[in-house]
C-alpha cells in the first residue's frame, strides 16, 4: 500500500489518509480485492490475527486480551456504480464506480479503532472486527453469515454505525427497534400483442397497460395500508420496445418496496400480484411476477440499544443523542448479521452540508473520522470490562 498510509503517527492523519485512498480506488461488490488487502495489512501491522475469505472479499480481525465477553465491530467495504462529481482531490480514479456511501470512511474508522484497541489493550475478552463486502444490493453480510461467520467467531453482541448526511456533526442516533426497512424488488412481465403503431386497435397494447398498471399498484400504500404501517412502493423501471412504430409485445415494469413489519411485506406482495392481473386481465394482457425479498427490516435489540445510547452519552454528551426519531425508509444488510445476534445499528452525524448519500457529488465528512472511531472504542472497552447492563 501507498507510504502515506504508514508514515504518520498522527493516528487521525492516519486515518484520514486510509479513507482518501480508499475513496480513490474504490471497488463494487465482491470485487473488493485492493481494500482487503489493506485492511489485513494494517491489522497484521497492528499485531491482529487476520481471516480471509468469508465471502470472497471478507476480512475479520480477532483482537483477544484474557478471559471475557466477545463484541464484534462491523464495517462495509463496497463502492456504488456511480460516476462521481464532488470535484476531490481524492477523486474516484475508476470510471463509474464511486464510494457515495461512505463505506471507504467506515473502513478507516474501524481500522482506526482496531488500532488503538490493539495499542492500548484497555479491555478484558475478545473484539472481532468485521470488514464486510457488498452491502449494496449484493447481501455480503448474508453470505458472511451463511458462510459461517458467527460459528467462527462467536459474538455476544455486535454493532456497527453508518454517517448520516443532515445529522449534525456532533451528533450520534440509535434507538430499539426498528432503524432502517425492508427491501425488496420485483419485475412485472406484461405480454400481449404486438403490431404497427398505426393500427392500435389490431393490438392488446402491453404499454399503455403498464402506465394502468404503474398507477394502480401506488393505490395499494396509499388506500389498503394504514398510516401508522410506513410503506413505500416504487417503480423504478419500465421498459419495452425497439422503435418509434412498432407497438411492442412485452413490458417489463421493476421496482422497490420497502417497509417494516413482516405482515405488510407479505400483503403488499400479495396485493400486487391481485392489482395486475385485474388491470392486465382488463385489456387482455397477461402479466406474472417475479418478487425478490432482499434484506429484512434493521432491527435494534433493546439491550445493545440501550448500551449504544449510554456509551453515546458518555462520548458526545447526552444532548447530543438522538433516541426517539423516524427511522429510514433506507434498508441495510447489518439487519441480516442481527437477526443471528444482538446488537445495534448506530448513525453518526454526517452534518448539514454534506451531499446525501448515493449522490454523485457525495464525500465522505473527514472531520466525523475521530468521534466514529472512538465511538467504537469505546463500545467495545465498556463492554469488555462488564459496563453493560444485560437483561
Amino acid at each position: 500500500m501507498a507510504d502515506t498510509l504508514t508514515e504518520t503517527n498522527d493516528p487521525i492523519a492516519r486515518m484520514r489518509a486510509i479513507r482518501r485512498d480508499i475513496h480513490a480506488h474504490p471497488e463494487l461488490a465482491f470485487q473488493e480485492n485492493r481494500t482487503s488487502d489493506l485492511v489485513a495489512e494494517a491489522l497484521t501491522r497492528a499485531g491482529i490475527e487476520v481471516h480471509r475469505g468469508l465471502a470472497e472479499t471478507g476480512v475479520v480481525g480477532t483482537l483477544k486480551n484474557g478471559d471475557g465477553p466477545v463484541i464484534g465491530l462491523r464495517a462495509d467495504m463496497d463502492a456504488l456504480p456511480i460516476e462521481e462529481q464532488s470535484g476531490a482531490a481524492h477523486c474516484s480514479t475508476h470510471h463509474g464506480v464511486m464510494h457515495a456511501c461512505g463505506h471507504d470512511g467506515h473502513t478507516a474508522m474501524l481500522i482506526g479503532a482496531a488500532e488503538a484497541l490493539a495499542a492500548s489493550r484497555n479491555f478484558r475478552g475478545t473484539i472481532h472486527f468485521i470488514f464486510q463486502p457488498a452491502e449494496e444490493n449484493f447481501g455480503g453480510g448474508k453470505r458472511m453469515v451463511e458462510e459461517g461467520l458467527f460459528k467462527l467467531f462467536l459474538c455476544d453482541a455486535i454493532f456497527a454505525l453508518h454517517n448520516w448526511p443532515g445529522l449534525p456533526a456532533g451528533r450520534i442516533a440509535v434507538q430499539p427497534g426498528p432503524m432502517m426497512a425492508s427491501y425488496d424488488s420485483f419485475t412485472f412481465t406484461l405480454k400481449g400483442v404486438g403490431g404497427h403503431a398505426a393500427m392500435p386497435e389490431t393490438t392488446k397494447d402491453p404499454v399503455t397497460t403498464a402506465a394502468e398498471l404503474v398507477l394502480a399498484l401506488q393505490t395499494i400504500v396509499s388506500r389498503k395500508i394504514s398510516p401508522h404501517d410506513p410503506a413505500v412502493l416504487t417503480i423504478t423501471q419500465m421498459h419495452g420496445g425497439h422503435t418509434f412504430n412498432v407497438i411492442p409485445e412485452e413490458m417489463k415494469v421493476m421496482g422497490t418496496v420497502r417497509c417494516f413489519s413482516g405482515e405488510v411485506r407479505d400483503f403488499i406482495r400479495a396485493e400486487m400480484l391481485r392489482v395486475a392481473e385485474a388491470v392486465c386481465g382488463a385489456h387482455g394482457v397477461s402479466v406474472s411476477l417475479a418478487y425478490e425479498e432482499g434484506y429484512p427490516s434493521t432491527i435494534n435489540t433493546p439491550a445493545e440499544a440501550d448500551y449504544a445510547q449510554r456509551v453515546a452519552s458518555e462520548l458526545v454528551g447526552a444532548e447530543h443523542v438522538d433516541t426517539g426519531f423516524r427511522p429510514s425508509m433506507a434498508s441495510e444488510d447489518f439487519s441480516l448479521m442481527l437477526q443471528e445476534v444482538p446488537g445495534a445499528y448506530i448513525w453518526l452525524g454526517a452534518g448539514l452540508e454534506t451531499k446525501p448519500l448515493h449522490h454523485p457529488e457525495y464525500d465522505f465528512n473527514d472531520d466525523t473520522l475521530e468521534t466514529g472511531r472512538d465511538l467504537l472504542i469505546l463500545l467495545a472497552t465498556n463492554f469488555q470490562n462488564g459496563i453493560q447492563e444485560r437483561t
